[in-house]
C-alpha cells in the first residue's frame, strides 16, 4: 500500500511521512506537481527530503511535471527511490527512462485517464511499474474513473511481471475492481489519510490482494 501524502497536513509532513510507516505502509507516494502539466503545485526537492529524513520508507515519486528529464537527478539527490514520469509530458520518453536508470534509481511511466493504452506498449518492458490514473491528475479527492479498468487489464495482459500502480479515488470497492483487472500496487490518499486508524485501512485494503 502507498500512502499518498498529498492527502496528508502539509504543515507537518515529517509527522505524516511516519505516520504512513508506523502504519506498514510498502511506501510513500509523492506527488510533484509544476502549475503547467497539471493546474496544481507541489512539492519540490526540499520537501522530498525533508520526508526522506523523516522516514525510511521506500519514496515513489510522482513527476506531474513538463519535461521531466530535467528534474530527474534533482529528486534523485534528495532521497526518490523510484520516479514515476508520464507519458503525456514529454517528447523524450525514452532518453527519461535511460536517464532515470542511469541515476541508479527505479523507473516508471504514467499515464491519464484519456491516454490511449496501445501508445506506450514499446515501454512495457523497460520500466518497474506502470501508473495507470484512475481519476484526473492534479487533484485529490476526485471520484474513481471506472473505464480505465479496461486499460489496466490490457496492460496486465500484455505483461503479467510488471507492477501496475493505480492512483485515484481508491475505496474498498475500487481497490477490489483494480485489482481484480491485474492492478498490484495502491495509491490511495484521502482513504488512508483521512482513515481514522491509517493501520487498519491500510491492512484492509491489503486483505483484497
Amino acid at each position: 500500500m502507498h500512502p499518498s501524502i498529498l492527502a496528508g497536513d502539509f504543515g507537518r509532513l515529517a509527522d505524516e511521512a511516519k505516520r504512513a510507516e508506523e502504519a506498514g505502509a510498502d511506501a510513500l507516494h509523492i506527488d510533484v506537481m509544476d502549475g503547467h502539466f497539471v493546474p496544481n503545485l507541489t512539492l519540490g526537492p526540499k520537501a522530498v527530503a525533508a520526508i526522506n529524513r523523516a522516514t525510511d520508507l521506500f519514496l515513489d515519486v510522482h513527476l506531474m511535471i513538463y519535461n521531466p528529464y530535467e528534474y530527474v537527478e534533482k529528486f534523485v539527490e534528495v532521497g526518490a527511490d523510484r520516479i514515476i514520469f508520464h507519458f503525456e509530458a514529454t517528447e523524450e520518453v525514452q532518453e527519461t527512462l535511460d536517464y532515470i536508470k542511469k541515476c541508479g534509481v527505479q523507473k516508471g511511466l504514467a499515464f491519464c485517464p484519456e491516454t490511449s493504452h496501445e501508445m506506450g506498449l514499446k515501454y512495457f518492458d523497460q520500466v518497474d511499474v506502470i501508473l495507470m490514473m484512475t481519476v484526473h491528475p492534479g487533484f485529490g479527492g476526485q471520484a474513481f474513473m471506472p473505464e480505465v479498468l479496461e486499460k489496466i487489464r490490457f496492460v496486465r495482459k500484455m505483461n503479467s511481471d510488471v507492477n501496475i500502480q493505480v492512483d485515484g479515488g481508491i475505496t474498498d470497492e475500487t481497490a477490489k475492481q483494480c485489482i481484480k483487472a491485474g492492478a498490484n500496487q495502491l495509491v490511495a490518499g484521502t482513504y488512508l489519510y483521512k482513515a481514522k486508524e491509517m493501520k487498519e485501512a491500510i491492512e484492509k485494503l491489503r486483505r483484497l490482494r
